[in-house]
């Protein structure tokens, strides 16, 4: 059983290798890491996240698809090796702003974030600004996407309403 554990432990650190947001973490800063997460794994169908609960845990997706739901409503999808999810519970404080939902079965590193609240120093210091530079990233790339997606909403509601404008 342990070398089976070790195996998989094996391929999970090559596969976190790969995670492109965790590219500016060190050896030590992964091995860090990994000492305050766990492995989850869902099956399709089961809830990750609940939307309106507060957690301190953030989630690196490693197989598998989930679908963000807002007020019971599929709002997108996550399905690359590395995604990240649960990050704003953790930088604001507020409750879960959606729901997360395996759509098939999901393996995510699930991470307890309040364990930077143990690090001393240095190491508390450098690891924090190697964490919150990543989490930037991810939010700067939603970010950038949702005002690309906001910009074309708003150019189709110009296009109807001169379309209504003329035939009315």
């Amino acid at each position: 059983m342990e070398t089976e554990q070790l195996k998989e432990n094996l391929e999970l650190v090559e596969k976190l290798k790969n995670v492109p947001v965790l590219h500016s973490f060190g050896k030590k800063d992964i091995n860090k890491l990994l000492s305050f997460s766990n492995v989850k794994k869902y099956s399709a169908g089961e809830m990750i996240i609940e939307e309106g609960s507060y957690d301190n845990w953030i989630y690196f997706l490693i197989d598998g698809n989930v679908r963000i739901i807002k007020n019971s409503e599929e709002i997108d999808t996550l399905r690359r090796t590395g995604d990240i999810f649960g990050e704003m519970c953790v930088i604001d404080g507020c409750p879960r702003s959606a729901s997360i939902q395996a759509m098939d079965d999901v393996s995510c590193l699930a991470t307890d974030v309040s364990f930077i609240d143990r690090l001393y120093n240095e190491d508390k210091v450098a690891f924090c600004s190697i964490f919150y530079q990543m989490v930037a990233e991810v939010l700067a790339c939603r970010l950038r996407e949702t005002s690309g997606e906001l910009a074309r909403v708003k150019e189709e509601l110009q296009m109807l309403k001169s379309v209504n404008n003329k035939g009315g």
